[in-house]
């Protein structure tokens, strides 16, 4: 559904991860659904898809299709649904790690500070934490660590010292709220950078993003067949990160871990030494896939 959100390197992704037409796939970030009808596209009749999305919104786009399987959670839960869906095992699983465009272009989500709006940025809104809670209860020093971790927001401490400060007075509840209490830190010539900068922090931290990726990761790991794919799209370097450090040596931290024998014990292998990036005509046509990497992986032991 292009007004729900335009995949990202449908093709290159897909060509990638489809090995097999009868083979058993998951599409860990289903969203508006392109890449997962891309998928059913390449399978035959007994080929199977399964799809993840924490947005209840994201249920309206499942295609009828009885190979497929849309379920309402955490990507991170990937092994557990995946030993109770396909105890064999998968023979690929995607991920576009990317916040949809209706997510976006909702003004009432909070995500955007195009917008006047809720602080809210949940992408499930049936629980947890608010951007707006985070703001007015965490200390200046969380804030600052948070900014600088996943914003990687140069002034981060001077930004958290002027939110501590606007909520002393009053709760800052909406976008314009926050956008006002730091005006005062945002250069002229790059505001909107530095706020997508703070906006992109805030939203991690109240999704748990980094955390739920690694837990994937690991999942994912586990519940791929020998031979099976990896493929999963970042726009941004702490994710990209993740994924080149997991997929080289197993861990997201980058420690490579070696058996007796000395023996590399990562359990997948790059494809591709380099990531796949989209072409420009592709990012002419959609400029939110002007930071997306592809990373392409075989799972080669146990």
């Amino acid at each position: 559904m292009s007004e729900y959100h335009n995949p990202v390197l449908l093709k290159e992704s897909i060509d990638s991860l489809v090995t097999t037409p009868d083979g058993k796939y998951a599409d860990a970030t289903f969203g508006g659904g392109g890449h997962s009808r891309e998928i059913l596209s390449r399978l035959s009749p007994e080929g199977r898809l399964m799809a993840f999305d924490r947005d209840q919104d994201a249920l309206a786009n499942a295609p009828e299709d009885s190979r497929f399987q849309l379920i309402h959670n955490n990507f991170r839960f990937i092994h557990n649904y995946t030993l109770l869906n396909f105890p064999e095992g998968l023979d690929g699983i995607l991920a576009d790690l990317g916040v949809s465009s209706h997510q976006f272009d909702t003004a009432e989500r909070g995500f955007s500070f195009r917008y006047d709006a809720p602080l809210d940025m949940r992408m499930n809104v049936q629980g947890g934490k608010t951007a707006a809670d985070i703001v007015n209860s965490y200390t200046q020093e969380e804030l600052e660590k948070i900014l600088r971790l996943y914003g990687e927001v140069d002034n981060a401490r001077r930004v958290a010292q002027l939110i501590c400060s606007a909520r002393s007075k009053a709760q800052i509840l909406t976008t314009d709220d926050l956008d006002n209490a730091i005006a005062a830190a945002l250069p002229a010539f790059a505001a909107h950078k530095h706020l997508a900068r703070v906006y992109q922090a805030l939203r991690i931290e109240v999704n748990e993003e980094m955390r739920s990726l690694e837990k994937f990761l690991l999942g994912a790991a586990s519940s791929l067949k020998i031979g099976g794919r990896l493929c999963v799209i970042t726009y941004h370097s702490l994710e990209d990160r993740m994924v080149k450090n997991f997929i080289r040596t197993g861990s997201v931290s980058g420690e490579e871990n070696k058996d007796l024998f000395g023996r590399r014990l990562s359990p997948l292998e790059p494809i591709e030494r380099k990531p796949i990036l989209p072409s420009e005509e592709e990012i002419a046509s959609n400029t939110r896939a002007r930071s997306a990497k592809l990373r392409i992986a075989r799972k080669t032991k146990t």
